[in-house]
C-alpha cells in the first residue's frame, strides 16, 4: 500500500500542527510557505540586536499544546520553559486611576473593591459566576464540537445552561450586558476589551464573549526566549517525524481533477501532486480566487464589512519613565464607544485610541526578567498595539494618518503617566496595509470574520469544504481566532482528513488520535491581547 501524500499550504500555527499530526500517523507531508520564515502571525523581528515578539505574546490554554506534543510522543516541557503569570495585566485610565487584574479572581475582586468600591467587587463576583456558567453551558455542545450547530447547542446545553445564558441575555451586545455588573464605565471598558481578543468591537460583540474572562483565569504563561520558540518546536518535531518544509514556495492554484483536490501548482510553475490538500490561511484568500477557481468554489465568500479588526503596531527599543509597566499593560481611551465608532462605522483610525503595550524584558509583575536590576542596554523591548480598521487593500493609510496615530498613541500613554523615548532607527511600524500584504485578501484583518452578533460564531467554516480532498485550518475557521484556536483547527483538519482517507479510499487505514475534537476553551479567545 502506498503512503498518502498531503500538501499543506501555510506554515502558521494550524499548518504546523496539521503537519505534525499527519506525519506522526505516517503520512507523507509537504508543508509549503510563501514567506521565508514559518509561524504566520506567530512572528518576531530583530531590532538593534534584540528579538521582539510581534504576534501573540503569551500562551493560554496550555492543555491544548500539551495534547499536541503528547500525540508526538513528547511533552511541552521537553521543548519549552513556561512561567505562569499571576498578574494578567495592569490597566490605566489616567496617571492616578490604575487597576491590576489577576489570574486569581479573589485577588482581582479585592483589587476592584479598593479601586471602585464594594458594589463593584460584588458585580465582579457575579460576572465571574455568569462567565463560568456560560462556559460550562457552551463547552460540550459548541466549544467541543468540530462543526457546531445551533440545534445541537440548544439540546446539549440543558435546562441549567439555557437558564444561565438567559440570565446574561446573550443576544445583547457585550457592552450593554456589562452595565448590569459594572456601573463604573472604567470597569466596563476593562471587561469589554475581551471582545478585541477575537477582533470584534465590544459595542457589537455578543455578551457570550464574557466567558473569555473565565478561560483566561485558567492560566496565562510566558514562554522563556519568546513565543516564536513554540513555532520552532513544532517545526522541529514535524521534520523529525518525516514532514518536508519548503519556504519561499508560494501556491498559485489548488489543483482538482474529477471533482477532487489533487495537488497544488506553485507560482514558479511547479506542480505537486497530493491525495489531499490543507489550506492553512484566511478563508478570504480562497474565496477571493487567490488559489484558483477550484479553491474559490469550495468556500463561501466573506463580505468586506464582516472583517475583524486590524491594527497599528510598533515594535521598538525604548527608554521608559513614569509608569510602572508590567509585562502586559493597557491604557484606555476616555471614550470606548467613540473609539470603535471611528474604526467600525467610519473606517478610520481612532482619534483617541486605547493602547496595549507588552514589555518583553519584564515579568508579569514588572520586574526585570533577566538577572539584573536595570533596563537592558539600548532600551527595553516593547510591542505596542492600537486597534485599526481592516482597510489595507482598499485605502492604505497616508503618512499623515500614521504620524497622527503615533502622536495620539503617545498622548494616551502620557496621560497615564508613561513617557517613551525611542530612536526611529530602533522602531518598526506595521499598518493594516502591511498585514494585508502578509495575509492577502484580508485587508489586514487579523482574526478572520468579526464576531458581531451571536450568529457569527456559527458562520465560520469547518475543516471540510465542498471540494473533496480540500480541508481548512487557521484562525478564520472553526473554532476561531487566536493561537490555541488555530492549533485546534490544525488538529481538526488532520483528523477529518484521516477519517476521510480511511473511509473513501483503498489506502492503508490510519489510526485516529484523540483529544483534538474537544477543546477546553472558547472558540472566541485569542492568545494575544
Amino acid at each position: 500500500m502506498r503512503t498518502p501524500h498531503v500538501v499543506i499550504i501555510g506554515a502558521g500555527m494550524g499548518g504546523l500542527v496539521a503537519a505534525l499530526d499527519l506525519a506522526v500517523h505516517g503520512l507523507a507531508v509537504t508543508l509549503v510557505e510563501r514567506a521565508d520564515v514559518i509561524g504566520g502571525k506567530l512572528a518576531h523581528v530583530d531590532i538593534a540586536g534584540a528579538t521582539i515578539d510581534v504576534g501573540p505574546t503569551v500562551l493560554t490554554m496550555r492543555d491544548v499544546f500539551e495534547a499536541i506534543f503528547a500525540r508526538a510522543g513528547t511533552t511541552l516541557a521537553d521543548h519549552l520553559t513556561l512561567r505562569p503569570a499571576s498578574l494578567l495585566a495592569r490597566h490605566a485610565w489616567n496617571a492616578e486611576a490604575r487597576l491590576d487584574l489577576f489570574a486569581d479572581p479573589r485577588a482581582s475582586e479585592q483589587a476592584i473593591g479598593v479601586f471602585a468600591g464594594a458594589a463593584a467587587a460584588r458585580g465582579f463576583h457575579r460576572f465571574c459566576r455568569d462567565a463560568q456558567a456560560i462556559f460550562k453551558a457552551l463547552e460540550t455542545p459548541f466549544l467541543r464540537a468540530r462543526t457546531p450547530r445551533l440545534k445541537t447547542l440548544l439540546a446539549g446545553a440543558g435546562i441549567s445552561g439555557l437558564l444561565a445564558m438567559a440570565r446574561v441575555s446573550p443576544f445583547r451586545p457585550l457592552w450593554r450586558a456589562l452595565e448590569t455588573y459594572f456601573p463604573d464605565p472604567r470597569l466596563r471598558q476593562l471587561f469589554a476589551r475581551y471582545a478585541t481578543y477575537c477582533g470584534a468591537a465590544p459595542t457589537l460583540a455578543p455578551a457570550t464573549l464574557m466567558l473569555i474572562a473565565h478561560v483566561e483565569q485558567s492560566g496565562v504563561w510566558l514562554v522563556e526566549g519568546g513565543m516564536y520558540r513554540l513555532a520552532e518546536a513544532l517545526r522541529t518535531l514535524a521534520l523529525t517525524h518525516g514532514a518536508r518544509l519548503r519556504t519561499r514556495s508560494e501556491v498559485a492554484e489548488i489543483l482538482a481533477v474529477g471533482g477532487r483536490a489533487c495537488g497544488v501548482r506553485l507560482a514558479s510553475g511547479e506542480e505537486i501532486a497530493a491525495d489531499a490538500v490543507i489550506a492553512n490561511g484566511d478563508v478570504a484568500a480562497l474565496a477571493g480566487g487567490l488559489f484558483g477557481d477550484a479553491g474559490r468554489r469550495a468556500v463561501s465568500a466573506i463580505a468586506g464589512g464582516s472583517r475583524s479588526l486590524s491594527a497599528m503596531t510598533w515594535a521598538m527599543r525604548a527608554d521608559v519613565e513614569g509608569f510602572p509597566l508590567a509585562h502586559h499593560s493597557v491604557f484606555f481611551s476616555p471614550d470606548y464607544e467613540a473609539e470603535f465608532s471611528d474604526i467600525v462605522t467610519h473606517g478610520r483610525l481612532p482619534g483617541r485610541p486605547s493602547v496595549y503595550l507588552c514589555a518583553q524584558d519584564r515579568d508579569d509583575r514588572g520586574a526585570w526578567r533577566a538577572s539584573t536590576t536595570q533596563a537592558p542596554a539600548g532600551g527595553e523591548r516593547l510591542f505596542c498595539i492600537v486597534n485599526a480598521p481592516a482597510c489595507g487593500d482598499q485605502r492604505p493609510l497616508t503618512d499623515a494618518e500614521i504620524t497622527r496615530c503615533e502622536a495620539v498613541t503617545l498622548a494616551t500613554l502620557a496621560r497615564c503617566g508613561l513617557s517613551l523615548r525611542s530612536d526611529p532607527a530602533k522602531r518598526l511600524i506595521s499598518t493594516p496595509a502591511d498585514f494585508a500584504a502578509r495575509f492577502p485578501a484580508t485587508g489586514g484583518a487579523l482574526y478572520g470574520r468579526a464576531i458581531h452578533g451571536w450568529q457569527e460564531s456559527f458562520r465560520r467554516p469547518g475543516a471540510r469544504t465542498s471540494l473533496p480532498g480540500l480541508y481548512l485550518a487557521g484562525g478564520s475557521v472553526h473554532p476561531g481566532a487566536g493561537l490555541p484556536m488555530a492549533a485546534l483547527s490544525g488538529g481538526h483538519a488532520a483528523m477529518s482528513l484521516l477519517a476521510d482517507l480511511a473511509s473513501t479510499s483503498r489506502l492503508h487505514p490510519v489510526g485516529m488520535f484523540g483529544g483534538i475534537s474537544t477543546p477546553s476553551a472558547t472558540t472566541l479567545v485569542t492568545a494575544s491581547r
